[in-house]
């Protein structure tokens, strides 16, 4: 065999050797990995009551980061919703002309915080006055053709406005207070609605401010249990386990296989913990949803993700969650207390 051949045999050899390597290398690598998952399974149940503890209170933890994401989001919804609905009403003097009106409406729109505008003349609020009390026979019985006629000679014409920012009203407000058109037909008798429904507005504005911190310091409090009780398992788990860990280090094992289960136990209650928060969570809200919407609360957005395909998005948050909670406060016991041994 020249020397040539030889060399190519060795080539040969040499990359089967590396292929048989690799291939063994990569089942060892799967065979640890199950090996931990396997043994962190067990430590799960070993220390059942410390670990349902750590879930309980991990899971509460969720709850709150819950609540507190859909509270803020449904007021602070239902407030721009409210706004969207306000509408500032101007009266002015009765049996004021559609001309006129169309010339106030002219004047008005060229502010450019005007969404839209609607005039009304006395008529037309006297229709509008028939139409609620339709059902009321003893008010329509009444109503001949005299009445009508004072009623229509007392009745304001009306302008109601919306508009994109109902915090910043002063350039309507001087508009009408000093325009020589709306100060001649505006009715001193009325005023302008400027404030309706600003102090209901500001409060669910501050509800939902008080509800995104609350529930943070809230969320944060048990955030900080949940690690400690983590952290306080995790640490009891490897004294109790000490004379296995030091057999193991004995023989050589790896850090990370040392560590490993632990990890899976921490990881195994923040999985459990977020499917139970988020089953809770969910059915919950739907057990809620309709008593908050009887009180005028908009639930439309979080509606919008729980009744899709998100929905899937969101156990997969809360699971995510957990687990790196629970991953986070088992790595900070294993790197202090394995140290030691």
């Amino acid at each position: 065999m020249t020397q040539n051949e030889k060399e190519k045999v060795l080539k040969k050899s040499s990359k089967k050797n590396l292929r048989t390597m690799q291939k063994n290398r990569s089942k060892h690598v799967i065979r640890e990995k199950a090996r931990i998952v396997k043994y962190g399974t067990k430590g799960f149940g070993r220390n059942i009551w410390l670990s349902m503890a750590a879930t309980v209170v991990m899971a509460v933890t969720l709850i709150i980061l819950f609540v507190t994401v859909v509270a803020s989001v449904i007021l602070t919804s239902t407030a721009e919703m409210m706004k969207d609905k306000i509408d500032i009403t101007i009266y002015f003097k009765p049996n004021t002309s559609e001309e006129t009106l169309g010339e106030l409406t002219q004047i008005i729109s060229e502010d450019p915080n005007i969404k839209s505008v609607e005039t009304s003349t006395s008529e037309k609020e006297y229709e509008k006055f028939l139409e609620e009390n339709e059902e009321s026979e003893d008010i329509i019985s009444i109503l001949d053709d005299e009445m009508k006629a004072l009623m229509v000679a007392k009745m304001q014409s009306t302008m109601r406005i919306k508009v994109h920012d109902v915090d910043n009203l002063d350039s309507i407000k001087e508009i009408v207070s000093t325009n020589e058109v709306f100060v001649k037909n505006v009715d001193l008798e009325m005023a302008p609605t400027y404030d309706v429904n600003r102090a209901e507005i500001a409060t669910i504005t501050s509800w939902a401010r008080i509800a995104r911190t609350g529930g943070i310091i809230f969320a944060g409090v048990f955030l900080v249990i949940s690690v400690l009780i983590i952290f306080s398992t995790i640490r009891m788990a490897i004294f109790s386990r000490r004379e296995e860990i030091y057999m193991m280090k004995l023989v050589g094992a790896d850090k990370s296989f040392i560590r490993g289960p632990f990890l899976v136990e921490a990881e195994i209650s923040g999985i459990v913990a977020g499917l139970t928060a988020a089953t809770i969570s969910y059915f919950g809200f739907r057990f809620l949803s309709p008593r908050l919407e009887n009180y005028g609360i908009n639930i439309d957005q979080i509606n919008s993700i729980l009744e899709s395909n998100k929905l899937i998005l969101v156990f997969v948050a809360f699971v995510a969650i957990g687990i790196i909670i629970g991953r986070l406060s088992a790595h900070l016991a294993v790197s202090k207390y394995l140290k030691k041994m």
